[in-house]
């Protein structure tokens, strides 16, 4: 894999902007509901879905914390390797290329208790929090699904679907994250999801 294609699409800058707006203006909507603080580490916890996307921005953001804070970046190499160590053996998926099979009824249960490498243990903090996949910039404020709305269990509890429905994440741009996805499976050469800790472990 090239440099170029681990910085993922140009556009991508832009998708980040435009979802973090999205996220700014939902918190401001939702008040005190949206618990989410840092140090909270609930949505660390679980292997889950991502896109190539999300992966060449993962491997980006690594690259600028090893420049900036080489023994950083090197603990969380290390913790990719041993989470990959640990989950290898159940992988619903292909184990060579990362992509994930999200219809194998095995991935529902899958890692359910495997801490994301980019957590730091000590701190509770995220070791890539500006380069996090847009699973991790999404979590918190009500959010549209074909399930329907669903928010995180620590949050609005005991808020009315008004006052829920009030705080709800615009996702209005999906549209453009399709693309650039698209975008970096042709770059990479991989499709499908992926999850991070794959990503991180340098495959």
């Amino acid at each position: 894999m090239n440099y170029a294609e681990t910085m993922g699409p140009a556009g991508d800058q832009q998708l980040v902007q435009i979802v973090d707006a999205a996220l700014a203006d939902a918190a401001r909507r939702s008040g005190d509901w949206l618990k989410c603080r840092p140090g909270c580490t609930q949505c660390c916890i679980g292997v889950f879905a991502i896109t190539q996307l999300d992966a060449a921005r993962l491997r980006s953001g690594l690259l600028t914390l090893e420049d900036a804070d080489p023994a950083r970046a090197a603990s969380v190499r290390e913790r990719a390797r041993q989470s990959m160590e640990r989950l290898s053996p159940g992988y619903p998926g292909n184990i060579e290329t990362g992509e994930l099979d999200e219809e194998n009824p095995a991935f529902g249960e899958f890692g359910n208790d495997e801490p994301c490498p980019a957590l730091d243990p000590e701190t509770g903090m995220c070791d890539l929090y500006m380069a996090r996949p847009m699973t991790c910039r999404v979590f918190g404020p009500p959010i549209q699904s074909a399930e329907g709305i669903g928010v995180c269990e620590l949050c609005f509890d005991g808020a009315t679907e008004e006052e829920i429905l009030a705080g709800e994440l615009r996702t209005d741009w999906t549209g453009l994250e399709d693309s650039l996805n698209a975008e970096a499976e042709e770059q990479t050469g991989v499709n499908g999801a992926t999850i991070v800790a794959f990503v991180l472990a340098g495959h």
